[in-house]
């Protein structure tokens, strides 16, 4: 990347039946929801899709870990399929703690009294993931 040329970050929040996603420009580093996808059919190539169609340099995806943060079954399956999708994107995927981000965007959502649905949570959800990343890396991006 230049000096002219900001990058763009995406973060995922994996989960069985949807992926919410989200992305922050690397200069003004404020994060958004972007979209959910479903969690179906060859993901990799849609992710690969919109890695391409955001012209992102970097994925940030959220890493689930057990109460007392430890690895559990599904922090296995979402490295796996985090070093799966960094096969396909060919672009730098970091790990990102995603700790109460699903809860957090649930009472975002109900405080804001309007009417959700799930892929809501989840592409705020991810949101969360992509701030609590930038912030605690200042000097990536």
């Amino acid at each position: 990347m230049t000096a002219t040329t900001p990058s763009t970050v995406l973060a995922f929040d994996v989960g069985e039946r949807r992926i919410g996603v989200a992305v922050a420009n690397g200069v003004a580093r404020i994060a958004a929801p972007l979209t959910t996808l479903a969690n179906e059919g060859d993901i990799a190539a849609t992710i690969a899709q919109l890695v391409h169609d955001q012209q992102a340099s970097a994925l940030v995806l959220g890493l689930p870990r057990g109460l007392d943060g430890q690895e559990t079954a599904q922090t296995r399956l979402i490295r796996q399929f985090g070093e799966h999708i960094r096969g396909v994107v060919g672009v730098p995927l970091y790990w990102q703690d995603e700790a109460v981000t699903s809860a957090q965007a649930e009472a975002e959502l109900k405080h804001r009294g309007k009417p959700y649905v799930k892929a809501d949570i989840d592409a705020l959800s991810a949101t969360y993931i992509l701030e609590d990343y930038l912030r605690d890396n200042p000097g990536e991006f």
